[in-house]
């Protein structure tokens, strides 16, 4: 199905939902801006977005299906910085991608999911790859871990991948008209398929998901707007997003008080939005 039909079908459906909390809209001096514009002509389908977790003004992202396991580093000038390989993995359709820190060394750790399966059900599992954040900024080839999944209650298509900073918990968020978020289990298994289970709902057509720095909330995002919620599912409010192309990816900012949003497309931005004050993360020291 083409994704302005899908545009279409979400649009009806949004209609169709049950009054949920209201969205938040920036005041005029608070509104959304444009961060920077990829320049790199090798990033055509930036469809996940992380700031590195280590490094100021660094940012990561990776290309949509039918692309290598590539991942680039660009600055706040959407300048690619570098450029790498993932050792051994598979690029189906890496649909997201998310960054944490590892607790024990300090340093980063940048996940990347190949859960993209627009046919519902045409992969026997889905993979994340586990990369350690590169020490240096220079093209390279790095080693992975991989971890494969399947879901509890059948396979579906996903395009949202985040990581609970607080526990360390992966989970997926489906992309369909009845969306979910997905755990994995506390403890990954490289040796063997890890299962996913269902422990909230998510709002349809959800095209990425990403943890607020504290663990204190989640941001959904869709291709018209993002849904703020607190761990345990519940709804905290909507953000209004900028109008874009094809909105692909989301995440947090270092400090918690904004949310980088971007899209699919050559030379495509990526906008700065505040979230509302009340409903974001304590600061990072």
């Amino acid at each position: 199905m083409g994704e302005v039909v899908i545009r279409m079908l979400a649009v009806v459906a949004a209609l169709c939902l049950l009054p949920a909390a209201p969205a938040w809209a920036a005041p005029d001096d608070e509104q959304p801006r444009r961060v920077f514009t990829f320049k790199d002509p090798q990033i055509t389908e930036s469809s996940g977005l992380a700031v590195s977790p280590t490094r100021d003004d660094v940012y990561y992202t990776h290309n949509d299906s039918a692309a290598t396991p590539t991942f680039y580093a660009v600055d706040g000038e959407g300048r690619t910085l570098a450029t790498f390989q993932v050792r051994g993995a598979e690029a189906r359709d890496w649909e997201a991608m998310a960054a944490t820190r590892d607790p024990a060394s300090g340093r980063g750790v940048l996940w990347f999911a190949d859960i993209g399966d627009n046919l519902d059900g045409a992969w026997p599992d889905i993979s994340v790859y586990k990369v350690m954040e590169p020490r240096t900024l220079g093209d390279a080839t790095l080693p992975a871990t991989r971890y494969r999944f399947r879901y509890a209650d059948g396979a579906r298509n996903a395009e949202g991948v985040m990581v609970n900073p607080r526990t360390g918990r992966l989970y997926v968020v489906s992309k369909e008209f009845a969306g979910s978020v997905y755990a994995a289990p506390k403890r990954l298994r490289a040796d063997r398929v890890n299962v996913l289970r269902k422990v909230a709902n998510a709002p349809l057509m959800a095209t990425d998901a990403a943890y607020a720095p504290d663990g204190s909330s989640y941001v959904v995002r869709t291709y018209f707007s993002a849904t703020l919620f607190r761990p345990s599912g519940e709804q905290i409010t909507r953000v209004t997003m900028p109008e874009l192309d094809q909105a692909e990816s989301i995440t947090y900012t270092r400090d918690g008080a904004a949310l980088l949003t971007g899209s699919e497309g050559a030379r495509s931005p990526v906008y700065r939005v505040p979230i509302p004050a009340a409903a974001r993360p304590s600061p990072t020291p």
